[in-house]
């Protein structure tokens, strides 16, 4: 009987495609990133820092100073979710973004809908647009603007030949925009559902319509805007107050916060009373660490750092454009333009209420104002925008 011969090993492949494979993942990990990356990823940890420093400064006399540090560790844990969130969110492929916009429109909307359950919802300074879960105050509506933006560029993209119809544009643009704005308008926040109507009009803008289709929305959002403003005596009160900008006739009334916030400003002069030192913080200014946070930076840092403050989300929109000028995908440059407009626009709105340029509007200042739900949603809207980054082709040197 012939011996068993052992089986023989598989032999080498000569082609060297196995190894081969592992340097192209490899390098995949390791392959340097866009300027574009660096640029959003660098400003978002700033910002985010930033406003850590700034919130423990502001809730540091709350409660006669018996624990300066409680609000920053709630919002610390916050950042520390979201900033590995963010980078996560870096990783995913364009195509992920497009594929969850219907069910991240759903969940979001879903989630909104809690406030108006009986235990859950909370009411605060007029508004129903918070839950609270296991100790955890969360405002659902945060997370609407960035589920829009992705359902808005993944319906856009998908009829980016029909665009020049009237009725593909309308529809479901308007109808399901009407309903995601009526949930939180149901709570009576103005603020919000103007940076959702916002959002609408940047991806529609960004998709590139025609400036006739355009215009209709536009007047539309604006319209009932003025509507709502109008309707409401408590939103009536504080447009007239901005009105009475010179007099101190509503000072007890309804110019007490933006008053106090412009005397913080005016307070800090050019290098400000320093790190810690606000006096407006010690139960002058309401909202001092929430919508009012960067009065705070004025009176502590000076214009030097309301400055660089303004250098910084400036240096984010230069790298949100750069995405949506170099980008092929219609997609991205919707959604990416959405984003930018969102955060940057909510940015200069906030800023322009401390400044009284604007009625006060109760929106926070993205990435620094005291918020968890806020930062959460900012931060994986920055990892949408880190996600498209890597998606731009690479130019030839």
């Amino acid at each position: 009987m012939p011996p068993k011969t052992p089986p023989s090993s598989p032999a080498p492949d000569p082609s060297g495609r196995r190894g081969l494979s592992a340097r192209v993942s490899l390098g995949k990990v390791f392959a340097p990133v866009p300027s574009e990356f660096l640029l959003i990823a660098s400003t978002a940890l700033l910002l985010t820092g930033f406003g850590l420093v700034m919130v423990l400064s502001a809730t540091s006399a709350l409660n006669g100073g018996t624990d300066p540090y409680e609000h920053v560790i709630k919002q610390g844990i916050f950042a520390l979710l979201g900033v590995p969130l963010m980078f996560v969110a870096s990783r995913m492929p364009v195509s992920f973004w497009r594929k969850i916009a219907w069910v991240a429109l759903i969940g979001a909307t879903a989630f909104q809908l809690l406030v108006f359950v009986p235990g859950l919802g909370v009411e605060s300074y007029g508004n129903r647009n918070w839950v609270v879960i296991a100790g955890f105050q969360f405002q659902p509506a945060e997370f609407l603007k960035i589920a829009l933006a992705l359902w808005m560029g993944a319906v856009l993209y998908r009829k980016r030949t029909l665009l020049t119809s009237w009725s593909h544009v309308f529809i479901p643009v308007v109808p399901v925009g009407i309903m995601v704005v009526a949930t939180v308008l149901a709570g009576k926040d103005l603020g919000t559902a103007m940076i959702l109507v916002l959002v609408i009009l940047a991806a529609l803008f960004f998709s590139g319509v025609k400036l006739r289709i355009f215009i209709l929305p536009a007047i539309v959002a604006l319209g009932a805007v003025a509507f709502f403003a109008v309707s409401s005596p408590n939103r009536m009160a504080r447009i007239m107050s901005f009105l009475n900008a010179g007099t101190l006739d509503c000072y007890y009334d309804d110019c007490y916060q933006a008053l106090h916030g412009v005397w913080g400003l005016a307070g800090g002069g050019v290098f400000g009373l320093g790190l810690g030192n606000s006096r407006e913080k010690y139960d002058w200014l309401p909202a001092a660490a929430n919508d009012y946070i960067f009065a705070i930076v004025g009176e502590e840092l000076g214009l030097i750092g309301c400055a660089v403050i303004l250098a910084l989300f400036a240096l984010f929109a230069v790298g949100a454009f750069h995405i949506i000028r170099k980008t092929d995908d219609s997609f991205v440059r919707i959604v990416a333009g959405a984003i930018t407009i969102w955060i940057v626009g909510q940015a200069l709105i906030n800023i322009g209420v401390v400044l009284r340029v604007l009625p006060v509007l109760g929106v926070p200042l993205p990435f620094m104002s005291q918020g968890g739900t806020s930062l959460l949603s900012v931060l994986l809207a920055c990892g949408v925008l880190l996600s498209f980054a890597r998606s731009l082709p690479v130019q030839a040197r």
